[in-house]
Parts: C-alpha cells; sequence; structure tokens
C-alpha cells in the first residue's frame, strides 16, 4: 500500500490498530467505528453475555489475516491488520449466534486464517444521476436506486453487509462520472449541482447496445431527487470511501470511454477521440478525481465501447488517447501527492495485449501498479465453474502483471441462490495467486443498491422499508465472499447459518433444497450458451430481439423469446464436455458413439435438480409454522420457482431432441413425442410464473427489456404450434 493512503487509513483506523495492542485489551474502547468496534457491536447482537475478548496486532502475520486461541470465556484475536482483527470478531460474533459448540470449534483451530483469494469486490453500475448514467441505466432498478445511493444509511448499511460477508473491494462502474464528483478548475461549469432522474416511461428508446445514455426527452422531462452543490456532493463521496475504509474496504471508480455525458457540450467538448478540448477536460477530470480522493483506491479504465466497435477502430490510436487523458492525467496529480501511488485496472476488452505494455509502459508505478481486467465467464458466472476464456484470451498478454477477473451475474437478478460445492469449485479454478489480483462479481443489466422486485413491498416509501440487494442475496453472496477468502469452509458452517437466520425451518432440508434449486440456471446455460448478457437471459428464456441466435439483427428493440427452434439450433458452453442437439443427431443418425453427454443427459440432470429442489420446498412447507417470517417463504418460493424451471427447460429440451429427429426422419411418432414434451413444458412454464409472478413484479431490465413471466406463457405455448408444423428436412 502507499505510503500516502497508508497515513490516512491509519487516521481512520486509529483504535483499530493502535488501541488494538495493549490498550484494548485492557478495555480501552476502540472509536465508535473502527473495523473493531463494528466486530464489538456484532458480538454484542449476538450475545447478551459474550466473552471476555483480547485483540493483539502481530505484524508478523499478513494483511487480513488472523489467529484465534483461548476458551469460550476469554478469547485472544492476533491479527495483522485492523481487518483481520475485524474478521476474527466477526467469526466469533457468527459463533456465538448458531450456538455453543460452534464456538467451540471454531477455537479448537488455532491455526492462521488468511485469505486465498486477496481481493474479493462487488461490481457494482451506479447510477449517479440521469445526467451522468452508468452503463446499463435504462431499468427500472436502475432509476429506483438514484436517490438510494446519495444517502448515508445506505453506505453505512452496506459496508456493513460487505464486511460480513468478507468483501473489501467495492467497484463503482459509470460511463462519466466526474461532473458528479469532482470541480475542475478548467471547466468549473460542467460540475453539476443537485441530482435529477428522469419521469419519461422507460421502453426501448432507452437502449443503446454500447452505453445507454439518456434520450433528449428523458433529459427534458425529470424530477430533482436531492439538492446537493456540488460541494456538498464532493464532501458526501469523501465521506463514503471514509465508512468503506472502516470496514476494511478499498474503492475504485471504473469508466468506459469515450463518453462525456453532463458536459452538454460545454467548451467545446465532444466525445470525438480527436477532439483536443475532450482531452484536455479528461485529463483534468482524472487529475481532480484522484486529488479530491485521497482514500481512492484506484481507476479502471475501459478501451471502450464508446471508441468504435471492434475492427473498426485503431487499438493503439484508443490506448494513446487513454494515456493522453487518465495516463497524463493521473502523473499530473502525483506531482503534488509525494508518495502516492494510484493503481490501475486496464480492462482487457475491445483492445490488444501487446498495445497496452507498449503505450502504458511509463504509467508511475509500473508494472507493480498496473494490472489487467478480464470478463471471465463472459456475462455468465453461473454456467460451468470452470471457464477457460482467461486461459485463451488473457493470459497471454500478462507479461508478467496481474490481473483482476469480472465475474458477471447477468443471470439471476430475482431467485436466492445457494450451490456451496459450484462456488468452491468456481472459486479453486480461478487464476493462481501470483496471477490473480483478485475479483469483482456483480450484473450489468441490474443495480446492486435496493432491491426494488418484491411485489409486496410494491408502492412502499423507499429506503430501509426495502433491503439491499446484498441483504436479500445474504446467502449467495456469503458464499462467495466466505468461500474466497477460505475455501475450506464447511457445509456444515453454512447449514448453522441458515439455521441461525431461519429458526422455524429444517436446516439441513433447506440448506439441500437452495443447493438442488440453484443447479437448474447453471446446467441450463451450459447447455444453452449465448455468451452476453443481451443474448441470454434464464430466468426469462429471453434475449434482446437486437441480439439473436445469428448475431446483430438491427431493427427495434423488444424483448424475445427463445423457442424450440432456437433449442434445436443451440449451442453448448465452451469447454463443456456436452453435445449440443444436432451433434447428438449426427452421431445417433450415423451410429457413432455417443462420447459425451448428450441433451437428453442434460435435460435429465436439469430436471432432476428441478424435481430435488420441488420435493424438498414442499417438506418445508409440511412443518413451517403459521407465523413463519416471510424471508422464509419466499425463500421457499424462490426454491419453488427454480424447480418448477428445471422442469419447464428438462421437458423443452427433450421436446427439441424429439423434434429434431423427426426433422431427420419423417416418423410422426417422433413429432408427436416432440408436442407431448412441449405441453408437459408449458404446464412447468404455467407453474413456475404463478410463483414467479406471486413474488415478483415485471421490470424492464436495461439490458433485455420488458420481462413479464406471466404474459410470457403466451409465447411458451407457441413452441406447440412450432413442433406441429414443423415440416421434416428444415433442420440444417
Amino acid at each position: 500500500m502507499h505510503a500516502f493512503r497508508v497515513d490516512r487509513r491509519q487516521l481512520l483506523l486509529a483504535g483499530a490498530v493502535a488501541p488494538l495492542v495493549p490498550g484494548l485489551a485492557a478495555g480501552k474502547a476502540p472509536p465508535a467505528d473502527s473495523p473493531v468496534a463494528f466486530a464489538k457491536r456484532e458480538i454484542t447482537r449476538a450475545s447478551p453475555n459474550p466473552p471476555a475478548i483480547s485483540y493483539r496486532i502481530d505484524p508478523a502475520l499478513s494483511g487480513q489475516a488472523y489467529r484465534l486461541s483461548g476458551s469460550p470465556e476469554q478469547i485472544r484475536v492476533v491479527a495483522g491488520d485492523a481487518a483481520g482483527a475485524m474478521y476474527g470478531g466477526l467469526d466469533i460474533a457468527e459463533a456465538l449466534r448458531t450456538g455453543p459448540e460452534a464456538l467451540r470449534e471454531l477455537l479448537r483451530d488455532a491455526s492462521v486464517r488468511k485469505p486465498y483469494v486477496a481481493k474479493r469486490g462487488i461490481k457494482f453500475n451506479i447510477p449517479l444521476d440521469l445526467r451522468t448514467p452508468s452503463y446499463g441505466d435504462g431499468g427500472d432498478s436502475n432509476r429506483a436506486n438514484i436517490p438510494e445511493i446519495w444517502d448515508r444509511d445506505f453506505w453505512l448499511a452496506y459496508f456493513d453487509e460487505m464486511a460480513r460477508q468478507r468483501f473489501n473491494v467495492l467497484t463503482l462502474w459509470n460511463l462519466h462520472p466526474f461532473p458528479s464528483m469532482v470541480k475542475v478548475p478548467e471547466f468549473p461549469d460542467v460540475a453539476l449541482n443537485d441530482v435529477w432522474r428522469s419521469r419519461e416511461p422507460l421502453g426501448p428508446d432507452i437502449f443503446d447496445p454500447r452505453g445507454n445514455a439518456a434520450p433528449a426527452r428523458h433529459l427534458a422531462n425529470y424530477e430533482v431527487v436531492k439538492t446537493m452543490p456540488i460541494e456538498q456532493k464532493i464532501a458526501f463521496w469523501r465521506d463514503v470511501m471514509d465508512m468503506a475504509a472502516r470496514r476494511g474496504i478499498e474503492i475504485y471508480i471504473f469508466t468506459w470511454n469515450v463518453f462525456v455525458h453532463g458536459t452538454d457540450g460545454k467548451y467545446g467538448i465532444t466525445d470525438k477521440l480527436t477532439n483536443p478540448k475532450t482531452i484536455a477536460y479528461m485529463r483534468a477530470s482524472v487529475r481532480e478525481l484522484i486529488k479530491t480522493y485521497p482514500l481512492l483506491a484506484g481507476i479502471g479504465i475501459t478501451a471502450g465501447e464508446n471508441m468504435g466497435y471492434p475492427g473498426q477502430s485503431d487499438a493503439e490510436q484508443n490506448e494513446r488517447w487513454l494515456w493522453a487523458t487518465y495516463g497524463e492525467g493521473v502523473r499530473d496529480a502525483l506531482k503534488s501527492l509525494p508518495g502516492r501511488t494510484v493503481p490501475l485496472i486496464h480492462r482487457f476488452h475491445e483492445t490488444k495485449g501487446d498495445t497496452i505494455n507498449q503505450v502504458w509502459a511509463a504509467y508511475p508505478g509500473f508494472p507493480q501498479s498496473f494490472t489487467f481486467s478480464h470478463k471471465y465467464s463472459i456475462a455468465h458466472m453461473y454456467s460451468t465453474p470452470r471457464p477457460r476464456f482467461f486461459e485463451r484470451e488473457a493470459r497471454k498478454s500478462l507479461d508478467g502483471k496481474r490481473s483482476w477477473i469480472t465475474v458477471r451475474n447477468d443471470d439471476i437478478f430475482s431467485f436466492r441462490w445457494g450451490d456451496p460445492d459450484f462456488a468452491r469449485e468456481y472459486i479453486a479454478n480461478m487464476p493462481e495467486a501470483a496471477v490473480l489480483a483478485g475479483f469483482y462479481m456483480g450484473p450489468d443489466g441490474f443495480c446492486l443498491g435496493r432491491d426494488f422486485l418484491d411485489r409486496a413491498t410494491a408502492g412502499r416509501p423507499i429506503g430501509s422499508h426495502r433491503p439491499l440487494v446484498l441483504q436479500k442475496h445474504w446467502y449467495a453472496f456469503t458464499l462467495w465472499g466466505r468461500l474466497a477468502y477460505d475455501p475450506r469452509l464447511s457445509d456444515a458452517r453454512f447449514e448453522a447459518m441458515l439455521a441461525d437466520r431461519f429458526p422455524q425451518a429444517n436446516a439441513a432440508t433447506l440448506f439441500a433444497a437452495l443447493r438442488a434449486a440453484s443447479q437448474v440456471i447453471p446446467r441450463t446455460t451450459c447447455f444453452f450458451w449465448r455468451d452476453i448478457d443481451m443474448m441470454w437471459f434464464p430466468e426469462a428464456c429471453v434475449h434482446n430481439s437486437l441480439f439473436g441466435m445469428r448475431g446483430y439483427n438491427p431493427g427495434k428493440m423488444r424483448t424475445e423469446f427463445y423457442t424450440v427452434a432456437d433449442f434445436m439450433i443451440g449451442n453448448t458452453a465452451p469447454d463443456v464436455d456436452m453435445l449440443n442437439i444436432r451433434e447428438w443427431r449426427a452421431r445417433m443418425a450415423g451410429g457413432k458413439p455417443i462420447g459425451k453427454a448428450s441433451p437428453l443427459d442434460a435435460a435429465d440432470g436439469i430436471g432432476g435438480a428441478g424435481a430435488e429442489a420441488l420435493r424438498l420446498a414442499a417438506l418445508l412447507r409440511e412443518g413451517l409454522a403459521q407465523d413463519a417470517g416471510r424471508e422464509l417463504q419466499q425463500t421457499i418460493g424462490d426454491i419453488s420457482a427454480m424447480g418448477h424451471l428445471g422442469h419447464y427447460y428438462a421437458a423443452k429440451i427433450r421436446g427439441a431432441c424429439a423434434l429434431a429427429l423427426f426433422d431427420a426422419s419423417g416418423d410422426v411418432a417422433q413429432k408427436a413425442d416432440a408436442v407431448q414434451h412441449l405441453e408437459n413444458a408449458l404446464s412447468a412454464w404455467k407453474d413456475y410464473a404463478a410463483v414467479h409472478s406471486a413474488q415478483y413484479l415485471p421490470n424492464f431490465f436495461s439490458r433485455i427489456g420488458w420481462v413479464d413471466v406471466t404474459a410470457l406463457t403466451a409465447d411458451a405455448a407457441k413452441d406447440m404450434d412450432i413442433a406441429r408444423s414443423w415440416t421434416a428436412g428444415t433442420l440444417k
């Protein structure tokens, strides 16, 4: 960590570092909001009569590491730093909540606990303002969250939740955040006062595959959701970064390029790479961002989306523009900040590794302060736990440097997910520590702020009446954060967490039900693979019509359902040992060994997971008290919904297989089989829609469009018509 930031962080963590040594052990309380004070509050919440706990810093331990020893009455926490001390305290709080044996088991292991993945992050596309949108801001969740992210209480809750789940990096992604975050002396009129949100209905015109800018009519019809001069905004974000540091969390700001939202053409600024005014403005904005926020951990940059489509733009020209703006802007800032370094994360996206390495060799602190970033599973982390895109695309370009991985979840927005085996395998297969700088997980098509999908809370005042997405999906985020810190955590630990959260339910049954239900979407996406988010939203079997089975389809955007015919020509995920329907049919027709998992095997796996989820959900309901909490009831509802969805996809795949065989043979019995399977699929979809729509509102998703699962029943029914009217010999 660079000297400048260490000094500032030590001021914030005073009492979490200095008083951790003898003073705190003697009973001296740490400052009210230090990491250890937070852990102490969590311990007090867990038990009215907590054990005596002493804390000590041992510089011989690595950062975030800690060791526990002592007895259930007197516990010693020895840690490498304030974050490690906090994690040790949080471990104690969790054990106190889950019972005496849990605490004794925790203390029996006197080994040093240290992170398996050092940097564990959240990817948050942040909707700062109508005038400074994030990527994918044209959706209901994004718009609803604009006032939330300017609320201090929101961030207090957010960082507490991240610490509990062991995340220590927050990456804030915005197309052009500068007008909402800094005041640039050379361009003072660009800084934006107040916070705006559009009143215009969301629809296809808001969609831009390269950035989701606000159309003119949205800018013209707005409301001021918060009155804040730019000076107050700056003070707000400084405070947010202080709060993050008090939970051991670093904040990075990411941008796409070239976007100049919020500048309104002032000072001659445009989005053209060759405009010298734009270069000067961007360079000065980067300089002021660094100078304004001493606790900013670093910046991330993208050689796109608005630099031209791949193959139509000059990679070297793009990189030289990024250097002239971001690189030179950082260098300008550091002239007055001796001792500070600014880690820079360069996304490996729409660019070339050799060009990056050549252009950025003069970056301050290069190569230690310069890392790459790669979309590890493209848009679908819930597919295969062994994605190979990084190995094929990025590793050879590192040239001794390290890389972050972007773990994109554009698969599951509604349902509570929870399969620890999948998470363990995914984490174990991440690049090795010598290469991996860290990861950050999150979507492009949904906002990780507060949850606005819940039907029961529709119309209620915003704010604390609605949970954070991190709170609603606490179990999924806990699995990813905790297992990335320590993959050795047992299933019994997670089962105990469920028992603590839901004492009315049988924890073993709930654990197994969540695990079974959570296999449905990964198994389905392994079989029916569409790489980017706009091409596949498995919760609804839909895609953005501009991005169909055969690539880009110019025209008006709409939400489009995948038919049985699409499934017949679909492909499986790369490097998954599974045949698609056409490959399977060809081997069957040629009398060749199948050799890999067949489509019918895929259907059996998906359907089997769905059936097990439904069986266990029924058991959970049998023993459910009438006064069981709403969260538990919704969790069981999510399990049931994913179970029915598993039945739907299994029947649809079987129908596609039977129809493909009929296409080759002309055997009408096979067509009849296809129709029967698709009737079963329709029945399953109706069951799915009933559960889904009872809990969740229809929603406009920024990358997919309008999704109403009940209304999509009519599309699911069309598959039978497709099968009945299918002519043999049509499938190529």
